[in-house]
């Protein structure tokens, strides 16, 4: 290959890629995000079926480990304990939860929520979660031995008011979000509509006389006039 055709292939390949163009899948316009809480909390709680079983004081038992022996079954449960957490479920109803008391991670914890000196052989555990689109909280204690105990399901009127005002502030943002949406649709309305309204009807006007004119003269044009000879 010549010196003339290594130069021309080097000519063609591009010196950066800047200049490429490099598709970008289009991003949407906004994003509605699932509200955490329905809109009336308190009313789905006394009314739900299932929320009014779970408020009365039901047997539960501690669901963990449950393929180990009961004594290395106790110190993990005594160790989660520990850490925050455990998991249990109604023995009526069969419904698991997973509780989390760690003050730390929990913003609406006041309080301690695992006590192990308020009762011998017990832990008392308190933990607010949202089940269902509603704010609740567990209240119960579990025996440490028979690793079963008693609890119930209450409506956490704090957590539901500080979820209420995040629902609602959601809600505006995401209506005003739909409106600007909207909007941007809609061609704009120029400032000086007056001024185009005059000029088109200048325009029109123009058109209109440059019509007639042609019409006009062709009307007066009969061709060059006609002279009568005599015959000599």
């Amino acid at each position: 290959m010549s010196m003339l055709q290594h130069e021309s292939l080097f000519s063609m390949v591009p010196s950066s890629f800047e200049g490429i163009p490099v598709y970008e899948q289009p991003r949407p316009r906004f994003i509605f995000k699932m509200p955490r809480v329905v809109p009336d909390q308190k009313g789905k709680f006394e009314s739900d079926e299932l929320f009014r079983r779970l408020s009365r004081d039901s047997e539960v038992r501690y669901t963990g480990h449950r393929e180990r022996p009961q004594e290395e079954r106790m110190k993990r449960f005594i160790n989660a304990c520990q850490e925050g957490h455990t998991e249990i479920a109604f023995t009526a109803t069969g419904t698991n939860l997973q509780l989390i008391f760690d003050s730390q991670n929990l913003p609406y914890a006041t309080q301690s929520q695992c006590e192990f000196q308020k009762e011998q052989n017990k832990v008392n555990i308190k933990s607010s979660f949202i089940m269902n689109g509603v704010c609740v909280r567990w209240r119960g204690w579990i025996d440490l031995d028979r690793l079963d105990g008693v609890g119930c399901l209450e409506f956490d009127e704090e957590a539901a008011l500080n979820e209420d005002r995040l629902l609602r502030q959601q809600m505006e943002r995401y209506s005003q979000r739909l409106r600007d949406f909207e909007d941007s649709k809609v061609p704009r309305r120029p400032d000086n509509l007056e001024e185009l309204r005059m000029a088109n009807n200048l325009a029109a006007a123009h058109g209109h006389h440059s019509h007639l004119a042609p019409v006009a003269a062709t009307s007066r044009c009969h061709g060059p006039q006609r002279t009568d000879r005599r015959m000599t």
